[in-house]
C-alpha cells in the first residue's frame, strides 16, 4: 500500500486487529520511507443483492441511503457512531445472508426498523412514521402504544428468567 503523506509505495503493518464485530480488519501501517503512522480498514467485498421496489423496479443495494435513512432518525439522539455502524454491519450481514439475489425494499425497511427500535425507540417511531406514511396522529397513537407493551430489549437483558431452563 502506499503512503498517503508521501506516496512512497512501501509500508509495512505495525499491528492488526479485529473491528466492527469481526466484519473488519483494522492495520496499523508504517511508511518505510518517512515513518508516518496510518490506519486502513480491510473489509471483504460482498456481492449485495438487487433491491425490488414496491414499484417493480430494481436497483442496486445502496449502503449510503440506508445509512442517511438511519442517522436521519437517530438526528439529536443519544446513540454512539460504534452502535449506528454495528445496526448497519447487521443488516448487511442479514442481506447476505439470504443468498438472494434480489430483496424487497419492505424487509430491507423492516430490518432497519428493527434495528432502530433496539437502538432508540423515538428513532423508531420517526423512521416507522415516514416509511408506513402515517396519516394522522391516531397512527402515531398506535404504534407508540405497541412499543409501550413491549418491554424495550436493555431491560429484557436484564430481566431474570420466568422458568429454568432446565424445564
Amino acid at each position: 500500500m502506499h503512503c498517503p503523506y508521501c506516496g512512497a509505495p512501501d509500508t509495512r503493518v505495525v499491528d492488526s486487529r479485529l473491528a466492527s464485530e469481526g466484519s473488519q480488519v483494522r492495520r496499523r501501517r508504517e511508511c518505510t520511507h518517512c515513518g508516518t503512522r496510518f490506519t486502513t480498514f480491510e473489509t471483504t467485498e460482498l456481492d449485495l443483492p438487487q433491491v425490488v421496489k414496491s414499484d417493480g423496479a430494481r436497483q442496486p443495494f445502496e449502503l449510503a441511503k440506508m445509512r442517511s435513512g438511519v442517522v436521519r432518525a437517530l438526528e439529536k439522539r443519544p446513540v454512539s457512531t460504534d452502535d449506528v455502524d454495528a445496526a448497519i454491519d447487521r443488516i448487511k450481514r442479514r442481506l447476505v445472508a439470504t443468498g438472494e439475489r434480489e430483496i424487497p425494499s419492505l424487509t430491507i425497511g423492516e430490518w432497519v426498523m428493527d434495528e432502530l427500535k433496539r437502538l432508540d425507540q423515538v428513532a423508531y417511531v420517526r423512521f416507522a412514521s415516514v416509511y408506513r406514511r402515517f396519516e394522522d396522529v391516531n397512527a402515531f397513537r398506535e404504534e407508540i402504544e405497541k412499543l409501550e407493551s413491549q418491554p424495550n430489549p436493555d431491560v429484557r437483558k436484564r430481566q431474570m428468567p420466568l422458568l429454568d431452563d432446565d424445564s
